[in-house]
């Protein structure tokens, strides 16, 4: 079994932009569960644990899907939570015209519930930043969520999605690439 999502891993280049609003957030007192600049990604699907013996069948389908799509752009911009910014969960930063991505994501989810996997309910593209652990000084955080909200972070040019292990640790997860996908 292996813990497995697919993802656009996000550009080295734009991390320092997205770092300035983290740090933001840091110097509010509460509590806040970051995600490491290294493991910042868009997830395409999370599948959970799955069995070793059908990861050829999944690498297949996710591949018939990419071979239909071109390398695309995005432009990341902007802050927000989950659910909402009166009862935050997760601070993320968004991703402006992401009708390419969504459209990626569709075709993918298709394959996936013919393999038996979910159907997606809802879909959000965002980049996870931050998980709230509790309450504490909530309207500063929801300030620095509307200070953020238009914040261009930039553009990237998304070319390949990658299949990754997830491993559980007590200081947060490690993932390991299990296979890349070009467009």
């Amino acid at each position: 079994m292996v813990r497995a999502f697919l993802a656009i891993d996000l550009d080295d280049d734009l991390k320092p932009k997205i770092n300035k609003i983290i740090r933001e957030f840091k110097k509010i007192d509460t509590r806040i569960k970051y995600v490491e600049l290294n493991n910042l990604h868009l997830t395409l699907k999370f599948f959970g644990d799955i069995d070793t013996n059908g990861l050829e069948l999944l690498e297949n389908a996710i591949g018939n899907v990419v071979n239909d799509f071109e390398p695309f752009k995005i432009n990341i911009k902007g802050c927000g939570a989950f659910p909402n910014n009166n009862h935050i969960k997760v601070i993320w930063v968004g991703i402006d015209n992401d009708g390419i991505i969504k459209e990626l994501h569709d075709k993918l989810d298709k394959e996936f519930t013919r393999l038996g996997f979910d159907k997606d309910k809802k879909f959000s593209t965002h980049l996870t930043i931050g998980r709230m652990k509790s309450a504490k000084n909530k309207s500063q955080v929801k300030t620095v969520i509307e200070e953020f909200n238009e914040f261009e972070i930039g553009e990237m040019m998304v070319d390949r999605i990658t299949l990754k292990k997830s491993t559980l640790t007590p200081s947060g997860p490690i993932y390991d690439n299990i296979y890349e996908f070009e467009l």
